[in-house]
């Protein structure tokens, strides 16, 4: 295990990225364009130090970040990349700047919340990759649901308030069914010694006919949000 910042820097960059964005004025739109590609060329920067950083061919995770967040039940930040989530991580930040840049031509009118929204919803997409804690997974995973939301419901296409609508009652029934799973793996441990940690999880002995009912809940929850068909009609 390797002690480091850099997970929480790379999860808080586009936040820290947004609130600044929030901060400046509306025009001219080509300084906040400007900036916005900036504020997410900072998260890009720090996720090709990671992965330059990562030392393969070790099976533990990699730059981890463990402090108590509520002990009574278990809840920590628990922060930490493998070598399929360092990617993932990197991936993410690549593409959000060719978001950005992308939408120059196209976002014409609201756009300095355009990005803000879109900065808001890459710390809770780089989150989901590194959250260790089922339960700062689960926050990290509800976050992306307004931003989306309301890029969805602003600047969607000619349907886009029916397409926003459809959009959270089926992310909301997923996410209802993923709450469920991961308290009901909280609930499996010993009473003393529960927590939400992703290694402690995997200890679990599960009961064969219960793993069928925990695996469709976080699949389609996973297949609403990517989305799969037939959940992609949103």
């Amino acid at each position: 295990m390797t002690s480091a910042p850099v997970l929480t820097l790379v999860v808080l960059a586009p936040l820290v990225g947004a609130l600044l964005l929030a901060l400046l004025p509306r025009e001219p739109l080509a300084g906040v364009r400007r900036a916005a590609l900036v504020f997410s060329l900072l998260p890009f920067a720090l996720s090709l130090w990671m992965v330059t950083s990562f030392r393969a061919g070790e099976a533990d995770f990699q730059f981890v970040e463990r402090v108590a967040w509520i002990p009574q039940f278990g809840i920590e930040y628990y922060l930490g990349v493998d070598g399929i989530s360092v990617f993932l991580v990197l991936l993410t930040t690549f593409l959000v700047p060719l978001v950005v840049l992308a939408s120059f031509g196209d976002i014409h009118r609201r756009v300095k919340e355009f990005f803000v929204l879109m900065l808001v919803l890459e710390t809770g997409m780089i989150g989901v990759f590194v959250a260790l804690d089922l339960f700062l997974f689960y926050v990290f995973w509800e976050a992306m649901l307004v931003p989306m939301y309301l890029i969805i419901g602003v600047w969607g296409g000619p349907r886009r308030v029916y397409a926003a609508v459809k959009f959270i009652l089926y992310t909301m029934a997923g996410s209802a069914l993923m709450l469920l799973a991961i308290l009901t793996l909280y609930f499996l441990q010993d009473k003393g010694s529960a927590s939400f940690d992703y290694g402690a999880v995997l200890q679990l002995r599960i009961d064969p006919r219960l793993q069928v009912p925990l695996f469709l809940a976080f699949a389609l929850a996973f297949a609403i949000k990517v989305p799969m068909f037939p959940f992609h009609t949103w």
